[in-house]
Parts: structure tokens; sequence; C-alpha cells
């Protein structure tokens, strides 16, 4: 079983949309496992309308509470948090913990105590196309890598249980913790690229990061006809760089429609789309 990783460097390229259409062409070659991994802002379920099977809380650290039956007021943990976590009636406001301990470590009568906390949920879900494995943060909380890790580690079951060849992942923005997450056990990323000057700076972040962990390189040129140079420059940066550029896709209303249909743009447009994508996909698993 091989993972392709679709990362964009930015938001806004088109990556999920890019995600699910590729979906929908390996969907007609036999089961599909989709992890969606950006679960700072999750919306590749938006578009694969997905049956929830399973739900799972995540446990993304401590928070403190205190209990106002052993507290005696005497201020320090107030003045020991720096996140300004504590009100003054001594009661953590949960929004501003981030769960460093120190109020716990200065309390004399251990009022002060750190507690799990659910930070997310995790799912794992029916669609029209296979399996999503997806997952939503709570508002305000963090430690999105490890969320990121759990979501691959239960796709990764998934696929592996249904004989699936490859596990399509749809990650994050950028080049942080829940990008890295994300590559672990990666054979290869799918880099999505616009012809803009913050992306063509971003994509070539994301390929360096790509290169330090040993794991090759292919891309989507989105929205090629907004600017032919932009284009032509990001053509010239993946040939020199050994990056092999799979199709390049125009700028067209019909992935818009899609979306406010909840389709993909194979399913939406197949006699347009369907046999760009299906093509996509056969040089992608080529590599």
């Amino acid at each position: 079983m091989r993972e392709i990783v679709v990362l964009s460097g930015k938001g806004g390229t088109g990556k999920t949309s890019v995600t699910a259409a590729l979906a929908s062409c390996a969907a007609a070659g036999g089961p599909v496992v989709v992890a969606d991994c950006d679960v700072d802002a999750a919306d590749l379920h938006l578009v694969l309308a997905p049956e929830i099977l399973e739900r799972h809380e995540f446990i993304g650290g401590d928070k403190a509470k205190i209990d106002p039956l052993l507290c005696e007021s005497c201020g320090l943990c107030r003045e020991a948090c720096r996140f300004g976590a504590v009100d003054e009636h001594f009661r953590v406001v949960e929004e501003s913990c981030e769960g460093c301990g120190v109020c716990a470590y200065v309390c004399p009568t251990g009022a002060a105590a750190m507690f799990p906390c659910v930070s997310g949920d995790w799912f794992v879900s029916r669609t029209r196309i296979g399996t999503l494995v997806h997952a939503a943060l709570r508002i305000g909380e963090e430690n999105s890598g490890k969320l990121v890790s759990t979501v691959k580690k239960a796709a990764r079951e998934r696929a592996e249980a249904m004989g699936c060849p490859i596990l399509l992942v749809d990650g994050s923005p950028g080049i942080g913790c829940p990008v890295i997450a994300s590559l672990g056990g990666a054979a290869m990323v799918l880099m999505v690229a616009e012809p803009t000057l913050s992306a063509v700076h971003d994509i070539k972040r994301v390929h360096a990061l790509a290169v330090h962990f040993g794991i090759p390189c292919a891309a989507i040129l989105n929205k090629a006809d907004i600017c032919p140079d932009l284009t032509r420059d990001l053509a010239g940066y993946c040939e020199s760089a050994g990056i092999a550029v799979v199709g390049e896709l125009p700028y067209d209303q019909a992935f818009v429609s899609a979306q406010l249909a909840a389709r993909t743009v194979v399913e939406y447009d197949p006699g347009r789309f369907g046999d760009m994508f299906a093509g996509i996909w056969d040089r992608l698993c080529a590599l």
C-alpha cells in the first residue's frame, strides 16, 4: 500500500478539489480510502457528504482545573500563569490554558491539578466513493500534528485491511507540524501549485521539505491559464528540480459549481474533467 500526500504550501490553490477529483478516479478501480489531514480547517467532507460510522474523542494534552474546596485564594497561580488563564475568582479559563502545569507546580494546597482535555474528534465515515477518515479540532484547541498522526494511522489501518493499493491524503497548507505529520510513511508528495507569486514561493518550500525527508514529488499546475508567464516559471522550476508535472488545470467556474453542488468536479462535469483527471491519475500511479 502506497501513500500519496497532496500538499500546496498555501491555502486556496485547489488542493482539496484535486484530492476529491483524484479519489473519484481511484474509486473506478476498486475500494478507496481517503484521509483528510487538514484538521485545522477540514472541508473534504463538504464534497463527499460522509455518513459517520465511528466517532472518537481526541485527547490533545492536559489542562488545569482548580478545586474551589481546596483553594485558599493565595494568588500564586495567577501570578505564575503567563497566559492569563486564571481569573480573579481563581477559575481556569479553558480557552486560555496552554497546559503548561505551572499552576499545579506552585499551588501549596494541591487545588490546581492537570487533567486530560478533549481537544477534538476524529471520524471514520462511509462516502459514495469509499472510506473517509477525517477529524475536527474544537474551538481554540491545538496539537493538530498529533491529531493528523491519529488520522493517518487509522486511515492506513483501514486501507491495509481493505487491500487498497493507494491511500490518498489531503494535507494541510504550509510546511509546519501538521504537514510534517502527514508526510510520515508517504511514498509521494503531489504538489498543487498555482501561478501566483506567493504560491510559487511556497511550493518551493514544500519541495525542500519533501527532499529533506527523501520523498519524491510530482506536481499539478492549477489555474494554469491565469498567468502564463508564472506558469512557465513553475514548469521550469519543476523541470530543473526533477519534479514530474502530471497535469495542468484551467481556471474554471466548474470547480466552484461542483463544490456548491457537493460533488467532485469529476462527478459534476465528467465529460470535460473526467478524462482529464483520469489521465492525471494514471500518470501519477505510473510514477
